[in-house]
Parts: C-alpha cells; structure tokens; sequence
C-alpha cells in the first residue's frame, strides 16, 4: 500500500532504510524546500513484503533537492545532517525491514559522537551509578570543588578545578545534561575537531565552577555549566560561520535562555547552578567568537 501525496511534490530518491529517508527529509526541511517520506510496498516474489521509503520534495526545488542528495550519501553521518534531525524531532522506529535496532543505535549515537564526547558521556553515567550503589558521599568528597581556593589546593589536587562536572545528583539531571551533551558535543567534534571540544570543555569547566564557588561554596555538581557553553559556543559559532552546518535553531535557543531566567527567577521545583549555567554560555559564545577570528586570522597568515 502507498500514502497518497497531497502536496505539490515530486519524487526523489527511493531508499531501503528508513532512517536514511528520514534523516535526508529533515535535512531539506532546513534547506527550505518541503519534503515528506513515503512508505512503499515493493513488489517481489516473496510471501514476506518488502518496504521502501521514497522522499518527495517540492517540484520547483527538484535539481537543487538531487545535489543535496548526491553530497549526502556520500557522508550521511555527518553532524549537519543529525543537527537537522534533531532540530525537527524526528524519530525513527525500527522494523523488521530497517536497520536494525543495533545498527539504529550505531549510527544515531555512536556514529555522532567522537572519542572525547563518548568519554565524558560515559564517565559521568559511571560516576552516576556508582553513587547510586552506595559510593556517593566518597565520590562526590573525591570530585568536590576546593573547599577553600587557593595556588597550594590546586597544585595538590588539580582535579578539583573540574571534577564537579561528572558527578550528578538525580536522573533528570543526568540524563538532561548527557543527553545535551552528546548532541552538541557530538556535533562539535565531528565538525571541528576533539581538540576544539576539549578546550571548550576545560574552559568552560573551569569558568563556571569557580564562578559557582565564589556564589554558594563548594556543594554543587553537574555538566550543565558546560553544556550551556556547547549551547552558546554551537549559537554564535553556527551564526557567524553558517556554512560549517553548526547550529542551533531560534526554538531550543530560546528555551534554554529561558531556562536560566526562570532559575534565576527561582521559580523552578529544584535548585539550579545559575551561575554556572550563565557563566557557561557566556563562556562558549566567547570561545565562539574566538575561534572564527582564530581560524580567520590563520588562514589570512
């Protein structure tokens, strides 16, 4: 059985993996140009019916649609690609004609993020449930920011200046923070490289932490500080080099932003690290900043 097509659409390409449809209609959506996946009955000899998956788009952008196509297979895992499916909301559901739910799994998590991303990602899960067995007081006390800052604390446990970072305190904050940094820090490294991300997140690490400490002490934990350095540095560094494929859609920005305010405001159920969220973004769309004048000015010499 094939969906009817309402719109004044054209067909595409037809392909056999859904994901891949999906993943490649999101992409022109971002292009501006309309575009929908159709589900087809291919025709064969079996008993078993076979699927295919046909990407329509609009009839007047059809030879612009095609070269899309012809640079997106070649590299369909590339992070601008899954930016698009993020910022769309698409999920794909595996069936026995997709993928597969291992190769599904492969190529929306591990094929997106890069060494450092899969580091972190999966220290601060570590960290997470080995506190929740019974080491929590002894891994926070490990992990704690310096009770009282100084150059003699630093130099004996430099750790510290970063260390608050892997350790969170319940399942939403955890899952929020790693899920928002596989994204954007997936896309980071894979578009720009680990190093940018590992100065992004030392930096940001840092910044946030100690502007934290000098607010409410030392009791405080959780990635979101540099998270909303990813949100900042993804924003102005997507704004200033759009063709790079970086960015962050005007929606998700804005509500992030407004996710501070109502910290700040304190109108949330649960205590929030403002400082640190606010001190991170700044931390990123600086970083931004520097980057494009960085690379500029290298490429100028």
């Amino acid at each position: 059985m094939t969906e009817q097509i309402t719109d004044d659409l054209s067909p595409l390409v037809q392909v056999e993996q859904k994901s891949i449809a999906h993943l490649f209609a999101n992409y022109l959506l971002t292009l501006g140009i309309t575009a929908r996946v159709v589900t087809e009955q291919k025709q064969q000899s079996s008993d078993k019916p076979q699927l295919a998956y046909t990407v329509f788009c609009q009839h007047n952008k059809l030879a612009q649609a095609k070269q899309e196509f012809e640079q997106f297979i070649k590299h369909p895992h590339h992070s601008k690609y899954q930016q698009a499916a993020w910022q769309h909301g698409e999920t794909v559901t595996a069936d026995d004609n997709d993928l597969g739910l291992l190769t599904i799994f492969k190529d929306n998590f591990l094929a997106h993020a890069g060494v450092v991303t899969l580091v972190v990602f999966t220290l601060c899960w570590f960290i997470f449930l080995a506190s929740n067995l019974g080491w929590g007081q002894s891994l926070f006390t490990a992990l704690q920011f310096y009770p009282s800052l100084s150059l003699d604390a630093f130099i004996s446990e430099p750790w510290r200046i970063i260390g608050p970072v892997l350790f969170h305190f319940s399942w939403l904050h955890i899952v929020f923070n790693t899920m928002w940094w596989w994204q954007l820090g997936g896309s980071i490294e894979k578009t720009l490289g680990k190093n940018t991300l590992i100065n992004l997140l030392l930096i940001s690490a840092i910044f946030s932490n100690v502007g934290q400490f000098i607010v409410s002490g030392a009791n405080f934990g959780g990635l979101s500080g540099v998270v909303y350095a990813l949100v900042g540095f993804v924003w102005w560094y997507g704004y200033l080099v759009p063709e790079k494929g970086l960015t962050l859609s005007k929606p998700i920005v804005g509500f992030l932003l407004f996710w501070i305010v109502l910290g700040f405001a304190d109108l949330l159920p649960v205590n929030m690290a403002n400082t640190a969220h606010l001190l991170g973004l700044m931390s990123g769309c600086l970083l931004a900043l520097y980057s494009v004048k960085f690379s500029a000015n290298s490429h100028n010499s």
